[in-house]
């Protein structure tokens, strides 16, 4: 499976974007799905998670600010990143938890990373 993310660009602080995540290819389901950012020299963080039962998660730091939403018929999931700040640039990762067949352990796939720059 590959997850193919897009959506990144230049937001000015207090704007708004929204990542979109497509997985294609062959395989038998899809369980947890969900966004994480990255800047240099700091390790990955969850920004946040959704649950194959629509369960969503998310740190105190985009809390009230991030939505996370997915549609399954699509094999998708979306971030929608309201009141931007400064602090959210970073490169956005998506990622699933993904069974290729009924008889596979789930193993998580990652998408290629997406820009999302705040200017003042």
């Amino acid at each position: 499976v590959q997850l193919q993310a897009s959506g990144g660009g230049l937001v000015q602080a207090g704007g708004s974007l929204r990542l979109s995540c497509v997985a294609k290819g062959s395989f038998f389901a899809i369980t947890d799905m969900g966004w994480y950012r990255q800047t240099p020299g700091k390790q990955r963080e969850l920004v946040a998670h959704i649950s194959d039962g629509f369960v969503t998660n998310y740190p105190s730091s985009v809390k009230g600010r991030f939505t996370i939403s997915r549609d399954n018929a699509k094999n998708a999931v979306y971030l929608q990143m309201d009141s931007l700040k400064l602090e959210d640039t970073a490169v956005y990762y998506c990622n699933a938890e993904v069974r290729q067949a009924p008889w596979d352990r789930i193993a998580t796939s990652w998408g290629q990373g997406t820009q999302v720059t705040v200017s003042s």
